[in-house]
């Protein structure tokens, strides 16, 4: 397999971040690691995942192609059969630790996740024929619906070990992100951060629009509204961020 020659890429890393003017705390600022990570890579200690190699490039002012060449490209210089080989086999290469996706293992809590997605959709017909809708309800479901299908379905069942080499704390997954201030996200607590995420989910979905139709039988005016605020403060967001920080400083 062909590799990256990490001595060239620190030094051509180092090249670019130095004709920038920019020093490696405020270019790991700007990605959101530590100064240390890019210090190793500019002394050949290791290299970035892939997922930080659109950012990096366009942040030292080259296309991903020239950041996996360590060197640049002029305009009208079109890439030699061989040269489009070596550059696909180091993308190739970079994204070997591309982690599954939870669709990919075909485990229960897909199902878990249809099926608590209907019996809320029959809970919150219901409610609206009660007139027991209220926009905290109509909230928290999207916002339960939305959240267990990317954990069910669409999260990294794993994150690639730039993780547990570095103290990151925001996951980026294409429009999904969560930025945790006090937590490192690492394989060490991520797939129990996982299964917080998928209860919390399923938990809202079928809990909330019971517990809805319950306080609008007992409250009214003012104090539905109170109650409401209540519930989409400590049940629907305390619900989710509480336990995840939690279970990511135990297992950190």
């Amino acid at each position: 397999m062909f590799n990256i020659d990490k001595q060239k890429f620190g030094t051509f890393i180092a090249m670019l971040r130095k004709e920038k003017g920019i020093t490696q705390k405020e270019l790991a600022e700007q990605l959101f690691i530590s100064d240390k990570a890019v210090s190793k890579w500019e002394t050949a200690t290791s290299v970035p995942s892939i997922e930080l190699l659109i950012p990096l490039a366009n942040l030292l002012g080259v296309t991903v192609t020239e950041l996996l060449m360590c060197q640049r490209m002029e305009q009208d210089n079109a890439l030699s059969t061989t040269q489009v080989e070596q550059v696909v086999k180091a993308a190739i290469s970079y994204s070997e630790e591309e982690q599954t996706r939870a669709y990919h293992n075909k485990g229960k809590w897909g199902l878990i996740c249809i099926f608590s997605f209907i019996i809320a959709c029959l809970e919150i017909t219901f409610c609206y024929m009660s007139g027991c809708i209220t926009t905290g309800l109509i909230v928290s479901m999207i916002l339960g619906a939305t959240i267990g299908i990317y954990f069910c379905f669409f999260a990294k069942e794993k994150l690639p070990t730039y993780y547990d080499e570095n103290h990151i704390c925001v996951y980026t997954d294409g429009l999904f992100e969560m930025n945790l201030p006090g937590i490192s996200f690492n394989n060490s607590n991520w797939g129990k951060i996982l299964k917080v995420g998928r209860i919390w989910a399923v938990t809202l979905m079928l809990v909330y629009p019971i517990i809805s139709y319950i306080e609008t039988l007992f409250f009214t005016g003012i104090w539905r509204d109170i109650v409401d605020l209540f519930l989409d403060l400590f049940l629907t967001l305390g619900g989710f961020f509480i336990p995840i920080y939690i279970i990511g400083k135990k297992y950190k």
